[in-house]
């Protein structure tokens, strides 16, 4: 293929974290679609050469998007349709009518026929109670000539200074082989190849100011009000956590201890830690659209908006649109740039691939590959870099 610029429609494109990223990979950003204004707001501003739409998916008429690109030609649609009803963390409902959003994607797909398309979701969607799902997915654009292929893609192997897990599916109907990054960072036990991931230091001291200026970094708005959240957090050290009994007694004084009886909490503990300290030593956890899910390092306040940016990998003069709240749901729901920018460039070599014969996929296989990944996901330590290798076909 020529040198031409790769141009992409993102579809729920949210701030436009994965815009962003294969942007800086060397492609071209037509239009970016979602129907959160805030999020749209953001889009727009960061993203002055695409064209930005605010509206439901589902009411978008693909022509009436053809005639504001005029005849430019678009290679790769990519986008994350919302996972909520795959998510490992909320109540994960197969019904979920938001599921069937991807219809609209591939609807896209068929009428603009890109050479390759691209979807970011959540480890969910490999849960078994998913693989019905998982098939349609597959379907859907096989019909429509593509060859996909899915792997689990961890973002601290790329990058990120986060460890944060989301299944990536690439298709292609240029009938060559379709391509993932490789990773870059990991435990120097495993390879003396691999970098040493980087951390919410390196975050911090590298994406956080702009020109001698903070965007988004409002550290009254990360005040935490209630007194005895303060002062428990006072007690909690950097990179700890409270979950079990034996944290509480460990971390807190007998008079800031909780109130309630261990033995009668499931499994006695906290679903999920509480009073999540960050190490600036380490990549954080996922960073989530909660802004209270964890706590700055060494001061004791919550991670202001920029912070958190950071840690997503957003560069220093991205700036977000909107109320705090909506900023943080922008930043949870984000792709990471840095991210986006190792998978732009994997698929950008995927123009230039030889050709390839496709092997006619069965449901056995799809099946096989959905539970070793899920496997995967959920009994890996976040110390072993080195298993983030699965691949359908």
């Amino acid at each position: 293929m020529s040198e031409k610029k790769i141009n992409f429609i993102d579809l729920f494109c949210g701030a436009g974290g994965l815009s962003k990223g294969l942007i800086k990979a060397g492609m071209n950003c037509l239009v970016g679609i979602d129907h959160l204004k805030p999020a749209i707001e953001t889009f727009t501003a960061n993203h002055p050469k695409s064209i930005s739409i605010c509206d439901d998916l589902r009411t978008i008429k693909t022509n009436e998007v053809k005639k504001l690109i005029g005849k430019q030609k678009v290679h790769l649609i990519c986008g994350g349709p919302p996972c909520q009803g795959f998510s490992t963390i909320g109540p994960g409902n197969k019904d979920d009518s938001r599921n069937h959003l991807f219809l609209e994607f591939v609807r896209f797909v068929k009428d603009f026929k890109p050479n390759v398309v691209l979807i970011e979701n959540v480890t969910g969607l490999l849960a078994k109670k998913n693989i019905e799902t998982l098939e349609s997915i597959f379907l859907c654009f096989e019909k429509l000539g593509y060859h996909l292929s899915i792997k689990v893609l961890s973002a601290e192997e790329y990058g990120v200074a986060q460890i944060r897990r989301r299944v990536c599916i690439i298709g292609n109907n240029l009938k060559t082989e379709n391509l993932f990054p490789i990773p870059k960072y990991g435990t120097q036990d495993n390879s003396k190849k691999l970098q040493v991931p980087r951390n919410v230091k390196w975050a911090f001291e590298n994406l956080l100011k702009h020109k001698d200026n903070f965007h988004n970094h409002d550290k009254d708005a990360a005040y935490i009000k209630k007194n005895i959240e303060k002062e428990r957090i006072g007690h909690v050290p950097e990179g700890k956590y409270i979950r079990y009994e034996r944290d509480e007694k460990k971390y807190l004084p007998k008079e800031l201890w909780f109130d309630h009886d261990w033995n009668k909490i499931s499994e006695k503990r906290f679903r999920e830690a509480r009073y999540y300290r960050l190490n600036r030593k380490k990549p954080s956890p996922t960073i989530v659209t909660g802004s209270r899910m964890y706590y700055h390092p060494t001061e004791d306040r919550y991670l202001t908006v920029r912070e958190a940016a950071a840690i997503q990998s957003f560069p220093a003069n991205f700036k977000f649109y909107g109320s705090i709240g909506r900023q943080w749901t922008q930043i949870g729901n984000a792709v990471p740039p840095v991210l986006g920018y190792e998978i732009g460039k994997a698929i950008l070599k995927m123009f230039k691939g030889k050709k390839v014969k496709v092997k006619k996929r069965t449901r056995n296989q799809l099946e096989i590959i959905r539970s070793t990944a899920f496997k995967y996901v959920y009994k890996r330590s976040s110390s072993n870099f080195k298993k983030n290798q699965l691949e359908l076909f």
